[in-house]
């Protein structure tokens, strides 16, 4: 079980960020979606939860093949999705990564977001995250993976004509107005022996880049989203769901490619005899119970909303 907090910091309010991240999260998926490959929206639909109140619940498959390192995909089959569930009672979500077929791998992040620079150390009001398990991230300086690299969304080049913020110089944090800070706690577990370090320092890797660039380009955007309504944003959101819901599907009938593993239909691996055939022991761990609603996260120390 790997625990970690993030927290990144944005040239913005949290009223404000509650609709740039809705309409970043429905471009950035429509962006990255295409070929079989992507984010594809199963539910999206409001939500009453008895400590939060009303938000929105949405359910998605993010298919990735393609993105999985080579040691993976060795166990994986061809048609390999993650689930997300993500509950929004804005200023605090929940989201929960699982995979049907590996039971023992699960994803939590808790978020919250607060108009200050990343000073508050307990903003969950429960055991505070040791220390060496937070991580600042900066949103101008620190290094994305180039394929993700825009010069559009250089926010040391940025200059928004709506706002007047931009571009963002070295330790901007600590005097520019606004600012509010996105805290995110992940809990990660992948409990299958000789697979558990590589997985979870891989999961924090791809957590760490996604975090970067979504809240990049949520600030880079913001001429594109400032001045939208709640309802004109979900508007937005509604009809870039089915942009990217066809994109998502238009290659996923297609026969698989010959180069990946050819494991046969009938294998999987939700029980210890199918890891068995495969070479891989599990942890003697029962499986979590299933829940509709989010239950407390565990507190042993919660991750791309």
């Amino acid at each position: 079980m790997l625990i970690k907090e993030y927290r990144i910091c944005m040239p913005l309010t949290v009223e404000e960020y509650r609709i740039g991240q809705l309409y970043m999260i429905s471009k950035h998926s429509c962006e990255q979606s295409g070929g079989g490959e992507g984010v594809e929206v199963i539910k999206n639909e409001s939500d009453i939860h008895p400590q939060h109140g009303p938000g929105q619940l949405t359910e998605k498959r993010i298919y990735l093949n393609s993105k999985l390192p080579s040691w993976a995909k060795a166990f994986v089959p061809r048609l390999f999705y993650v689930t997300e569930k993500a509950w929004n009672f804005y200023p605090y979500t929940i989201t929960e990564y699982s995979v049907s077929f590996l039971p023992k791998f699960s994803i939590r992040i808790e978020t919250r977001f607060e108009n200050n620079n990343g000073d508050n150390d307990n903003v969950f009001e429960d055991t505070p995250t040791p220390a060496e398990n937070v991580s600042f991230l900066d949103i101008l300086s620190d290094p994305i993976p180039e394929k993700h690299y825009k010069e559009s969304e250089d926010l040391g080049r940025w200059q928004s004509s709506k706002t007047g913020r931009g571009p963002l110089e070295k330790g901007w944090r600590d005097d520019h107005k606004p600012i509010m800070c996105s805290y995110k706690r992940i809990q990660c577990s992948f409990e299958v022996y000789g697979f558990q370090t590589r997985t979870e320092e891989f999961i924090h890797k791809n957590i760490r880049d996604i975090l970067l660039v979504g809240h990049r380009q949520a600030v880079a955007w913001i001429d594109e989203w400032h001045g939208l309504s709640l309802e004109e944003v979900r508007e937005y959101e509604r009809a870039m769901q089915e942009k990217t819901n066809s994109k998502v599907k238009s290659n996923n009938t297609g026969p698989p490619a010959a180069s990946r593993p050819a494991f046969p239909r009938s294998i999987s691996v939700t029980d210890e005899r199918s890891l068995k055939k495969m070479g891989v022991t599990t942890a003697a761990t029962s499986d979590p119970s299933l829940s509709s609603v989010p239950q407390s996260p565990m507190r042993l120390n919660s991750t791309p909303e």
